[in-house]
């Protein structure tokens, strides 16, 4: 719980103090499903908020796609691609299994005590946490992604857009599916993961569909998200189903 805190405030604390505001000529040279997708999540004249805390309720799977084995979960989360996260969790009926992930530990206990997962301090799983979080803020911190160093966008066809972030020795694409007016409905990636039968980490489809979008803040973001391993294949089955009940950002006032 210290170390959450710790990162936590070191995350928010990145949060610009005096920050600049929307225009949508800073986005006007960009490819058009791209143009389309901050035009439709950043209002114009919303101050550039790259960080992001999320609250939210649903389930989240503890089986597989023949027995998945939902449990209900609750969590808080909090988003400052590139440089990290945290997402900390507990089950709320069932088995007590409570912890977070992070970019850079993921540890999560039965009764708060007995281990069931640990692990964390190498590249394997920076690789893979990286790529779960630029996932996420792709939909839920979308300012963390306009033209910038480490940013390079580009159209795979007219409907969806994708962006490539480098951060150090880290590197991540994510494919963003918009529809017409602009909302980001899916996204979908490669990620680097050990959820196979082997335990061999590799890069595997992942991705997640998202619904119910709602201004918060000057954004409108969704508050509906489904994802899941091996995304876009007979294999895919969503682990993670979530119900947004707030986002806020930190530092932002009201």
């Amino acid at each position: 719980m210290r170390a959450d805190g710790a990162e936590w405030d070191r995350l928010a604390a990145l949060q610009p103090a005096n920050p600049e505001h929307f225009d949508p000529t800073m986005v006007a040279d960009m490819p058009e499903p791209a143009r389309r997708y901050f035009r439709f999540t950043i209002l114009p004249g919303a101050p550039l908020l790259p960080v992001a805390e999320i609250e939210m309720r649903g389930q989240f799977s503890l089986g597989t796609k023949d027995n998945p084995a939902y449990q209900p979960m609750e969590a808080h989360q909090i988003l400052a691609a590139p440089e990290g996260f945290v997402w900390a969790m507990r089950t709320t009926s069932g088995m007590p299994i409570s912890g977070s992930d992070s970019g850079r530990w993921t540890r999560f206990r039965i009764f708060g005590l007995i281990p069931v997962t640990r692990m964390g301090g190498d590249l394997d799983h920076a690789r893979s946490a990286f790529g779960r979080y630029v996932g996420e803020a792709v939909f839920w911190s979308p300012t963390a992604f306009l033209p910038g160093p480490g940013v390079t966008w580009e159209a795979v066809d007219e409907n969806i857009a994708r962006v490539t972030i480098r951060h150090g020795p880290l590197e991540q694409v994510v494919d963003v599916t918009v529809d017409g007016e602009g909302r980001p409905v899916q996204v979908a990636f490669m990620r680097w993961s050990d959820a196979n039968p082997d335990k061999v980490h590799r890069l595997q489809p992942f991705g997640g569909h998202l619904s119910d979008f709602r201004e918060v803040g000057g954004y409108r973001l969704p508050f509906r998200v489904e994802a899941g391993n091996m995304f876009g294949t007979d294999d895919y089955f969503p682990f993670f189903l979530a119900e947004v009940t707030a986002i806020t950002f930190p530092g932002a006032g009201p």
